[in-house]
């Protein structure tokens, strides 16, 4: 039993990171969500599949605050996870019930999957997912000066990439992004370390590099701005999802960030990121209360 990572073999890696295995009505849960979002989609007013990059994949979808909202709302940015090899935005439309009922505009990012694209690059689109959101705010209602994020598993990790981009450098090209573009986010069950997941059997599709895995891993990045962080992981969940949060808030906390680890009981991998299909839930008030709803 030769230890990989850790006090972990090879079995024990993987078996920490096979969510299926250990929650077998996860994928169920998926199924039921993805019927939701799509009544979401039919309920609520929303732009669909609007372009921020040219790509096929490079699509979001809008959710605008209510009609009768005070102002521009503040704005809450949604990633889905999937291992970055498997979902799209269509299963989390129903996020946009966390949020839109409380005077938010909530927009939902679609990206490219790997194999299609490599990880450096789905980075890039989520990123260039936040610059649109930015430049394009006030066209649906939303406040660019209050922009939050939020990401759930592989979503988590992305959210975190996004925390910790230097904004005016990445679109040096068209200059405006603000270095506090996003003034404070969430990591729901988030992956931000990608030496294990590189070292177990997901890396059999994502095929990471030694390199490409440090340089997307926020747990040896700077956060880009001020912006609090909140993480939040399922009590069901197993220890490397608990010692992922834990890391990134003891690092992340040393360059003077706000970073809160938020044990959620008696939630599992999938059962956790569920609540942001109702306001009035633990996690959706973690996140409400953030931006200041």
């Amino acid at each position: 039993m030769t230890k990989i990572f850790g006090d972990y073999d090879q079995a024990g890696l993987d078996r920490e990171y096979d969510n299926r295995a250990k929650v077998p009505e996860g994928m169920d849960l998926l199924r039921e969500l993805a019927v939701q979002s799509e009544a979401v989609r039919q309920a609520m007013e929303g732009r669909l599949g609007v372009a921020f990059g040219p790509g096929q994949e490079e699509v979001l979808d809008i959710f605008p605050a209510p009609d009768g909202t005070a102002g521009p709302a503040p704005i809450q940015v949604f990633i889905h996870g999937g291992y970055w090899k498997m979902l799209s935005k269509d299963e989390s439309s129903y996020v946009a019930r966390a949020f839109t009922p409380k005077g938010c505009a909530t927009v939902v990012v679609n990206y490219g999957l790997i194999p299609t694209v490599d990880m450096d690059e789905l980075v890039r689109q989520c990123r260039a997912a936040l610059a649109w959101t930015y430049r394009n705010a006030e066209t649906f209602g939303g406040d660019g000066e209050r922009i939050f994020i939020s990401g759930h598993s592989a979503g988590g990790h992305l959210a975190a990439m996004m925390m910790a981009t230097d904004w005016p450098a990445f679109d040096a090209l068209t200059p405006g992004l603000p270095k506090s573009l996003i003034k404070g986010g969430c990591g729901i069950s988030g992956l931000y370390d990608l030496e294990p997941i590189r070292r177990c059997f997901l890396n059999d599709d994502l095929k990471l590099s030694q390199a490409e895995a440090d340089r997307n891993s926020p747990l040896r990045l700077a956060p880009g701005g001020p912006g609090p962080l909140l993480l939040t992981v399922g009590g069901m969940e197993g220890p490397e999802y608990l010692r992922q949060s834990e890391d990134l808030a003891a690092a992340w906390r040393r360059h003077g960030i706000d970073v809160e680890v938020k044990v959620l009981a008696g939630q599992n991998h999938f059962t956790i990121v569920e609540q942001l299909g109702d306001p009035e839930a633990e996690l959706s008030r973690l996140i409400l209360a953030q931006m200041g709803r």
